[in-house]
């Protein structure tokens, strides 16, 4: 499955969530170590859900960019 993610930039790390997954974080040092940081999360919080016998939500949010005068 393909899920997105957002990783945004705080005060000292960076942080990112998974929107189709409520309560799927990490912080990591840099973007790049979030990223797996993430990735890791996603596998934990599936196998998570599956172990309670919970159904796994599938991927539904969509990422798009919009170009704006700044």
């Amino acid at each position: 499955m393909r899920y997105a993610i957002v990783i945004e930039k705080a005060e000292d790390n960076y942080s990112a969530y998974v929107p189709d997954l409520p309560g799927c974080i990490a912080t990591g040092d840099t973007a790049k170590e979030t990223e797996q940081l993430i990735r890791e999360a996603i596998e934990l919080h599936l196998a998570g859900l599956r172990e309670d016998g919970l159904p796994i939500p599938k991927p539904s949010s969509q990422v798009e960019y919009v170009e704006v005068a700044a």
